[in-house]
């Protein structure tokens, strides 16, 4: 098992820490065991409630469970990730909303005219959003972990074919896919090295 902080440090029990971080790895293959709706509401849940910039959550998700909405995003993932995809129980496409403003004045009431502030500046809203959502992007990524399920996060699609394939008229941008489960036999690749601490942090 890899090694974890000594409890006086990090105060996640070891055990949480190894299913969040240290033994955690990226799926590439799933059983067929399945993942319910109440545990994706779940991931979900936990999720939501890490910082974003003014409380506005672009995140957005679209869940695709096998059938005839996966088989319609399967043209548009790389040739390298298409299996994978097609086998998962479930594939979360994580997307931005471009048009989160509309919902400022219910989650972040302390500042009246923010909504309109966006509404006037598309192209602030939109660096706004897609730093925020890829920011929520990690805490759901841990989510998933935490619901002891295994992510297989991948970039490898076509982003453009994908909107117009289910966010034509929405605000709606994908990101991200994620393929969702229990992992599966040969799952995993080898641990790559990771930075130290030296590498990357300074004190100023």
């Amino acid at each position: 098992m890899t090694d974890v902080l000594p409890e006086h440090l990090i105060t996640l029990h070891p055990d949480a820490q190894a299913q969040l971080f240290t033994e955690a790895r990226t799926a590439n293959t799933f059983t067929d065991a399945p993942v319910t709706d109440e545990q994706l509401r779940a991931v979900y849940d936990l999720a939501k409630y890490p910082p974003t910039a003014m409380n506005s959550q672009p995140l957005r998700i679209l869940y695709l469970r096998p059938g005839a909405g996966r088989e319609r995003l399967l043209p548009h993932v790389a040739d390298g990730n298409r299996a994978k995809t097609a086998t998962a129980p479930v594939v979360a496409v994580l997307a931005v909303d471009t048009d989160f403003h509309e919902h400022l004045d219910r989650i972040f009431p302390v500042r009246p005219g923010l909504r309109e502030h966006f509404a006037a500046d598309p192209a602030g809203r939109e660096r706004t959003a897609r730093f925020n959502a890829t920011l929520q992007i990690g805490y759901f990524l841990l989510g998933v972990r935490a619901a002891g399920l295994a992510a297989g996060p991948m970039a490898g699609f076509d982003t453009a074919g994908v909107d117009a394939e289910f966010f034509a008229g929405t605000g709606w941008k994908s990101l991200l896919l994620v393929n969702i489960g229990h992992p599966g036999p040969d799952a995993w690749l080898h641990r790559l090295p990771r930075l130290d601490h030296d590498d990357v942090v300074r004190h100023a």
